[in-house]
């Protein structure tokens, strides 16, 4: 069974989907693996070091994929919309796993199995324990809420910890952590780590002895709270009543704050509006908002994707594809994410893979199979 490794083509993605330890693996496992030159630049990774763990490398991506029986990707392939048809060099009956935003994009579900390839959307992985090791939101999400606060560092103009000199006292820098979920939580740890004061926000109730525990303070809305989650862990949109005292609170608190980083994402839906324009003017001068959901649209209406803006004397960072900022890290895990997912079906005897289709995980993700939509939320029935 042969498994490729294309290299990524979408902007602003340096990642790679393989790593030389998880490339020994499969070579273990029996598998043949095949890599895209250049494949791992963008995480610090050579030809040379994918070939010393047992793969071949392939002049071109056309190369790489013929006949691959499995294609391990970052992000999805491009369409021929896009300018180049990645998809029509895949042959019928691959199988494909990476992060396919299938939920956001529809069409090109359709077209995997108008293609007969069999799909895996790991972003749609059911939060359930046994998937932990499998689970590439949580993977990237921790690096991206690290990366946040140094970003956020970078940009604002003062330190962050206390320090007391001889020529005077430099107070602590104020931190807003909005969504306490995996990023939100190593932001928390990060600032925490680097000396300044955080406050952290969650309409889930749950987190916070997690926000107490890192050191941050929990800002609480007076408000009750009914089913805040959903069975996966992650944050509901709430009702209005709780929308406008949540609005109230969050304006209190950033009036106070020098940096706010915004976590807050809803699965398949626009990121939830946090941080409104009349929040951001009645910010300090010199505030700093680092919007980690401004690729859904953001927490802020004034972030912009893929660029660092000063608006009302605040700076708003919304760096694009902020996991990719530290490939040679988040690639070594999204690598660990598929090898794990890829162990769920594989076949000591046959060497080769059997994939279980009532695995409540295996259902979870499927997007197509056998020149169909499978997944519940994509399938035309809807069942």
């Amino acid at each position: 069974m042969k498994i490729a490794i294309p290299k990524e083509r979408r902007v602003n993605e340096a990642r790679v989907a393989a790593s030389p330890d998880t490339i020994k693996k499969f070579v273990g496992m029996g598998f043949d693996v095949i890599v895209e030159s250049g494949a791992g630049e963008g995480a610090s990774l050579a030809d040379d070091a994918f070939t010393a763990a047992g793969a071949s490398i392939a002049a071109d991506e056309a190369t790489a994929l013929q006949d691959a029986d499995v294609v391990l990707k970052i992000q999805r392939p491009l369409t021929a919309e896009e300018g180049l048809d990645e998809l029509a060099l895949f042959k019928k009956g691959a199988i494909l796993i990476a992060h396919l935003a299938a939920l956001q994009n529809k069409p090109q579900v359709e077209a995997y199995a108008k293609a007969g390839v069999t799909a895996f959307a790991l972003e749609l992985l059911p939060r359930i324990s046994r998937a932990q090791n499998m689970d590439i939101l949580s993977s990237q999400s921790n690096l991206a809420g690290y990366k946040a606060v140094l970003d956020a560092a970078s940009e604002y103009g003062r330190a962050f910890p206390m320090m007391m000199t001889a020529a005077g006292t430099i107070a602590p820098a104020r931190i807003l952590v909005l969504g306490a979920g995996v990023a939100g939580l190593q932001a928390i740890a990060t600032a925490k780590r680097m000396g300044a004061v955080v406050y952290a926000f969650d309409v889930r109730p749950a987190v916070k002895e997690q926000v107490e525990s890192l050191g941050g303070k929990f800002v609480e809305v007076d408000a009750p709270v009914k089913d805040a989650e959903t069975s996966g862990g992650y944050a509901k949109e709430m009702d209005e009543d709780y929308k406008r005292k949540q609005a109230e609170k969050i304006a209190e608190t950033l009036k106070k704050t020098d940096i706010a980083i915004s976590t807050a994402l809803i699965p398949g839906k626009p990121a939830p509006v946090l941080i409104t324009e009349e929040m951001v003017k009645d910010m300090r001068k010199g505030s700093v908002i680092v919007d980690l959901a401004v690729e859904a649209g953001g927490n802020c209406p004034l972030s912009e994707y893929g660029k660092v803006v000063v608006k009302h004397g605040v700076t708003l960072v919304g760096h694009a594809n902020v996991p990719a900022r530290l490939a040679a890290d988040t690639s070594l895990l999204f690598a660990k994410n598929l090898l794990n997912f890829l162990n769920l079906s594989y076949d000591k005897d046959s060497k080769g893979l059997t994939i279980n289709w009532d695995d409540e995980i295996i259902k979870g993700t499927a997007l197509t199979r056998d020149g169909q939509v499978v997944h519940p939320a994509l399938s035309p029935s809807g069942a």
